[in-house]
C-alpha cells in the first residue's frame, strides 16, 4: 500500500446532487455521496435501579442468562457429554489426589464437583471441562515435598493443599477484578511448551515407578518426594529387574487399553460413539473386579485401601495456616498455578467460544475460575482448571451449555457419597496408568510445534523452550514453573519498551510514494540529507525509554539490525522528518522525551518535521511547548508535502550559497 499519496476528494456538489448517484457515467460511484442510509445507536439502558440491578446481575452471573432459557433439546447432549465426562474425571480425580498430591481421594472427588459446579455459575464457556490437572496437582504435591524435605517438618499434605488451592482462587480472582486478562497473551507458545513437556517428563518417570511396583524399593533406596527426575531415572534404569511381575503386567493391559482407545479415537474423529467410549471407566471397573476376585491385593498389588471418609462431603471450613517462614513459599506456588492454569484456561474458552459462535471475556473467566478455586479450597479440593483434553471429549459427547460441567460436578457429589467404598481394591498401578496416559498425550503437540520452529527459523523460540524444560527436568518444577512466568514477563517488558520506528524512502521512480525501507530495499531508495522516521504505534512512558538511542542507530546504519560495532552507513542527516499517523496517542513522559530529542536536534542545525499529527497528540503538543519548539510551519499532512518543504529549504540555502 502507498504510505503517501493524493487523496480522493469528492465533487463539491456530490452530496447535493442526486443524479449523480444514477450517472455511472460521469463520475464513479465511490466518488459521489454514499446511498446508504445512516445508522444511529440507541440507548436502550435501563432508568430505574432494578432493571438496571438484574441487567448487571445477568451479566455478571451467566447462570442467570442461560438457565432460564435452557430447553431440554439440550439436556440429552449435556447430561451425555457429563457422563462421558465423569467417567474420565473421577478416575482422574482419584489418581491427581492420591498419587500427585499424596492426600486422601476422596478430596480428589472435591476437587472436581465444586469448581465444576462453580464455574457452571459464574464461567461463560459452555464446552470448557474445568477440574484437576496433572501438571498443578504434581507442583501442589512437589511443593508438600519441599516443605517437608528443606525444613524438616511435619506438614500436613491436606491442610497445605487446601490453603494452596484457596490462594490460588484468591489471585485467579484478583487478576480478573483488576482486569488482568490480557495476561494470557504474556507466556509464549515456546514457553508454555517447554514446561509441559518437562512435566509431562517429570510425571511419566515418577509413575514409572509405581508401574513396575518399585516403590517400596525406591524407599529403600533414598528416593523420597523431594527426588530430581534425574535420580528417579537412574534408580528405575537401575531396578528395572526387580519389577514386580503382577504390578508390571497390570500397568501394561491398562496403559495399552487406554492408548490402543487414545489412538483409534484420533484417528476416528467423527465417530461420535467411539469418540463417547468410556475405556478410563471400564479399566478401573474391570481391575477393581479382578483384584477383589483373585485377591492380588495379597500377592504384592497395591492397591488403593480405604478410601471413605466419615464425614461424607467435606464441608467448607477455612483450612489451616502454615508457620510465616512457610507461607511465602505457598503463595509463590499458588502464584504460579494460577498463571499457568488462567493461561491455558482462557485458550481453551476462546478456542470453544470461536468455534461455537459466542463470546467469552477473559476477566470474567478469571473472577470465574478464581471464585471456583476458592470454594475447592474452603472445601478441602485441589486446584482445578481449564483442560484441553477433557473440553475436547466434552465438545464432541454434545455438550452444548454450562450445564454438562454443573451435571458432571453433582455426578461426582453422588460419587463421594455413595461409591467410595468401591474404590477400595482400585489398583494403584492402574491409577498411574491413567496419569502416565494423561500426560502421555501432553507431548502430542510437540513434534507439531518443533517442526513449525525448525520450518520458519524461530531459533529464540527454540532456545526458549530447551532452557524451560531443562530447568523442569533437571532442576524442579518449581524452578521450571518460575523459570516460564519469569522469562515471559522478561521478554513483555523487553517488546514493549523498544518503540516500533522505521526509516521511510522514496519508492524508486517515483516522486511521492514512501514506504519503510526494509520492505524491499532494492526498489526503495534513501534520500540524500534527509531521514525519514514513522512512529507506528502510541508513545508513552514504557516504549520510549531507548528511542534516543533507537533514533541515533537508524540515523547511523539505517537499519536496527546492523551491529553498532560498524562503521556507521549513512551520513548525518540536515533534515528530519516524523511521520507520526499511525501514532493514535502519547503521553507526557514520551512528550518530554521527544522535546529533548527535537531540542537535540535543534542543536544540531539539524531541521525538524512533523507529519499527519493527531488530534489528541497535537493537544499534549501545545501544551507542552513542543509545537512553538517545531513552529507551526513544520506541521504537514503530507510527507510529499513535508520533502517539498526540504527542497525549498535547501534550495534557498544554496541560492544564498551563491550570492
Amino acid at each position: 500500500m502507498d504510505e503517501d499519496t493524493d487523496e480522493e476528494t469528492l465533487p463539491q456538489n456530490a452530496s447535493e446532487t442526486r443524479v449523480l448517484l444514477h450517472n455511472d457515467d460521469l463520475i464513479p460511484r465511490y466518488m459521489t455521496a454514499s446511498p446508504l442510509p445512516s445508522a444511529y445507536p440507541y440507548d436502550n439502558t435501563p432508568r430505574d435501579f432494578w432493571t438496571l440491578f438484574k441487567m448487571r446481575t445477568k451479566y455478571y452471573l451467566p447462570i442467570l442468562q442461560w438457565l432460564p432459557q435452557y430447553s431440554l433439546q439440550f439436556f440429552f447432549g449435556d447430561f451425555l457429554a457429563a457422563m462421558t465426562l465423569s467417567c474420565l474425571l473421577i478416575p482422574q480425580g482419584l489418581s491427581y489426589a492420591t498419587q500427585l498430591c499424596k492426600i486422601p481421594a476422596v478430596y480428589g472427588l472435591s476437587g472436581i464437583a465444586f469448581p465444576a459446579i462453580t464455574y457452571a455459575i459464574f464461567g461463560m464457556s459452555r464446552q470448557m471441562s474445568v477440574g484437576p490437572e496433572a501438571p498443578l496437582a504434581l507442583l501442589i504435591g512437589s511443593s508438600i515435598a519441599q516443605q517437608q524435605h528443606l525444613h524438616s517438618t511435619d506438614v500436613d499434605p491436606l491442610a497445605w493443599c487446601a490453603l494452596t488451592t484457596l490462594f490460588v482462587g484468591l489471585f485467579t480472582l484478583l487478576l480478573g477484578i483488576f482486569r488482568l486478562g490480557f495476561l494470557d497473551s504474556l507466556m509464549s507458545r515456546a514457553l508454555l511448551r517447554g514446561f509441559i513437556t518437562g512435566v509431562a517428563l517429570v510425571v511419566m518417570v515418577q509413575q514409572s515407578i509405581t508401574l513396575l511396583g518399585l516403590v517400596d524399593r525406591s524407599i529403600d533406596y533414598g528416593l523420597n518426594e523431594a527426588s530430581s527426575s534425574i535420580d528417579r531415572l537412574v534408580f528405575v534404569i537401575q531396578n528395572v529387574h526387580y519389577a514386580d511381575p503382577l504390578s508390571s503386567c497390570v500397568s501394561a493391559i491398562s496403559v495399552f487399553i487406554l492408548l490402543t482407545m487414545r489412538v483409534i479415537k484420533a484417528k476416528m474423529p467423527n465417530q461420535r460413539w467411539i469418540q463417547l467410549f468410556p475405556e478410563v471407566l471400564i479399566v478401573v471397573i474391570t481391575s477393581i473386579v479382578l483384584t477383589d476376585y483373585f485377591d492380588w491385593d495379597q500377592v504384592g498389588l497395591d492397591i488403593l485401601g480405604d478410601a471413605t471418609d466419615t464425614s461424607g462431603i467435606p464441608l467448607p471450613k477455612l483450612p489451616t495456616f502454615p508457620e510465616n517462614k512457610h507461607l511465602k513459599d505457598m503463595l509463590v506456588t499458588a502464584a504460579m498455578i494460577a498463571v499457568i492454569g488462567f493461561v491455558e484456561s482462557v485458550a481453551i474458552a476462546k478456542t470453544y467460544s470461536s468455534r461455537h459462535n459466542y463470546t467469552v471475556s477473559p476477566n470474567r473467566e478469571l473472577v470465574a475460575l478464581g471464585v471456583a478455586n476458592i470454594v475447592s479450597g474452603i472445601c478441602e479440593g485441589i486446584p482445578a482448571f481449564g483442560s484441553i483434553s477433557r473440553s475436547k471429549i466434552n465438545d464432541k459427547a454434545g455438550a452444548r451449555t454450562q450445564m454438562a460441567g454443573l451435571l458432571a460436578g453433582l455426578i461426582a457429589l453422588f460419587a463421594i457419597i455413595f461409591f467410595m467404598p468401591f474404590f477400595y481394591y482400585l489398583p494403584k498401578a492402574v491409577l498411574s496408568s491413567i496419569i502416565f496416559i494423561a500426560v502421555l498425550f501432553l507431548l502430542s503437540e510437540l513434534p507439531e510445534d518443533l517442526h513449525f520452529i525448525f520450518k520458519i527459523g524461530a531459533w529464540r523460540d527454540l532456545g526458549l523452550l530447551l532452557v524451560t524444560f531443562l530447568a523442569t527436568m533437571i532442576i524442579s518444577l518449581e524452578f521450571g514453573t518460575l523459570i516460564a512466568v519469569t522469562l515471559s514477563l522478561l521478554i513483555t517488558i523487553r517488546e514493549t519498551s523498544y518503540p516500533r520506528i522505521s526509516i521511510m524512502g522514496r519508492v524508486k521512480g517515483t516522486n511521492n510514494k514512501f514506504k519503510p525501507i526494509h520492505d524491499d530495499p532494492n526498489e526503495i531508495e534513501h534520500l540524500e540529507d534527509v531521514l525519514i522516521v514513522r512512529v507506528e504505534e502510541p508513545l508513552f512512558f514504557a516504549n520510549t525509554g531507548q528511542l534516543k538511542d533507537r533514533l541515533r542507530r537508524l540515523e547511523q546504519f539505517g537499519d536496527m539490525s546492523i551491529h553498532p560495532s560498524e562503521t556507521p552507513r549513512l551520513s548525518d542527516s540536515s533534515y528530519i522528518i516524523f511521520d507520526v499517523g499511525s501514532m493514535p496517542y502519547i503521553d507526557a513522559s514520551a512528550v518530554q522525551i521527544l522535546l529533548e530529542i527535537v531540542s537535540a536536534y535543534h542543536s544540531r542545525n539539524v531541521v525538524v518535521y512533523f507529519v499527519k499529527v493527531r488530534e489528541r497528540a497535537l493537544k499534549l503538543f501545545e501544551g507542552s511547548g513542543l509545537l512553538q519548539l517545531v513552529g507551526e510551519s513544520h506541521l504537514y499532512r503530507k510527507v510529499s508535502d513535508a520533502i517539498e518543504a526540504v527542497e525549498k529549504d535547501r534550495a534557498q540555502k544554496y541560492a544564498i550559497g551563491i550570492n
